[in-house]
């Protein structure tokens, strides 16, 4: 996988993790939440420091995060892992809208970063290009972006 950066080194040492996960296409899920966990690891977060929440589907994702968030100690981050593909009707776009809005919401509320790497596509094959093909891997960048916004906060839970 060919990931440029630049800038310091995500460093997730130190910090506390929450993954929230659809059990909804969950074999694409799967891949976003290991790309997700793998980077977490490799960037210095310890095993013990993120907890990972299966859900339904991706409507129940703003609920679960905001558990996570507003648990004591809380997660520096939570990270949000859905993939919605496009029907027969636009019910897609209404669950993908809701979703996001609710994890926004959720952050907002909680000041709690809430990375949303919820896909919403057309196709099985716009899944597969954002799980590490052409457009990279959507588990690896909300991983990192996570690391980051963590980082950024001015307090620490």
């Amino acid at each position: 996988m060919n990931l440029r950066e630049s800038g310091p080194e995500p460093d997730a040492s130190g910090l506390r993790f929450g993954v929230v996960a659809a059990r909804f296409n969950e074999k694409h899920v799967q891949r976003l939440v290991d790309g997700a966990l793998e980077t977490l690891h490799r960037r210095g977060a310890a095993a013990d420091a993120i907890e990972v929440l299966w859900v339904p589907g991706s409507l129940e994702l703003p609920l679960a995060a905001k558990w996570l968030a507003s648990r004591r100690p809380a997660c520096h981050a939570v990270l949000a892992f859905g993939v919605i593909i496009q029907g027969e009707t636009e019910h897609f776009r209404l669950v993908a809208d809701q979703c996001a809005r609710g994890l926004l919401d959720v952050s907002l509320e909680t000041g709690v970063p809430v990375l949303n790497g919820v896909l919403a596509c057309y196709d099985a094959g716009q899944v597969e290009a954002r799980l590490g093909g052409a457009m990279g891997h959507t588990g690896v960048t909300t991983a990192l972006a996570a690391v980051r916004m963590a980082r950024l906060r001015p307090e620490q839970p």
